[in-house]
């Protein structure tokens, strides 16, 4: 985020709510080494990964609207195909093998957090999501998911539904294109 917003002090409504990190959640031994914050290129393959390419980004900042800076922010979600990078996913579906599954970003002096991934898809009775995770000092500070705002599939989400209006909306991936690519700007209070 740049201009004055960067410099300004963001007072924070309310903290990001808490979800389930689910059963997919990506071991170390299980992640490519190339984990970084682009889920959509993976170090020496050729091709991309499937589906719709967006960037997603914000900011992690405390309640009194204070930047969490060095904070790694992980994300992980299913392929376009929905399956999971884990050994625990049966799903008799091929995965991508071009989707990198789970990537982190260390955020900067201002809290902002930045990945180049794709939009999730629906999979089995959940709705479109992606889980993330936020971790500094080597405390984990949060654990959530990210859902696409409207999608029909929403109401019929079990963990979706447990959270009130406000806490969806804190939660809520909007798009808007940004030199051409659907962008969504979340940012999660500690």
């Amino acid at each position: 985020m740049g201009g004055l917003f960067a410099w300004r002090k963001v007072q924070a409504v309310g903290i990001t709510p808490d979800a389930t990190e689910g059963p997919f959640y990506p071991l170390p031994a299980m992640r490519y080494p190339d984990s970084d914050n682009d889920l959509v290129k993976i170090a020496g393959m050729v091709k991309d990964a499937g589906g719709e390419i967006i960037n997603l980004k914000g900011r992690v900042l405390r309640q009194d609207g204070d930047p969490v800076v060095g904070a790694r922010v992980e994300i992980w979600q299913c392929d376009v195909t929905g399956h999971y990078l884990h050994t625990s996913d049966y799903d008799p579906v091929d995965a991508d093998p071009a989707f990198q599954g789970f990537g982190h970003d260390i955020t900067d002096g201002q809290g902002n957090y930045s990945f180049r991934t794709i939009k999730p898809v629906p999979y089995g009775w959940r709705t479109p999501h992606i889980h993330v995770k936020v971790i500094a000092d080597q405390k984990e500070l949060l654990t959530t998911q990210f859902y696409i705002k409207g999608h029909p599939q929403n109401p019929r989400d079990r963990i979706f539904r447990r959270m009130s209006a406000p806490q969806r909306e804190a939660v809520e991936m909007t798009f808007a294109k940004v030199a051409g690519v659907a962008t969504s700007t979340v940012h999660i209070i500690v």
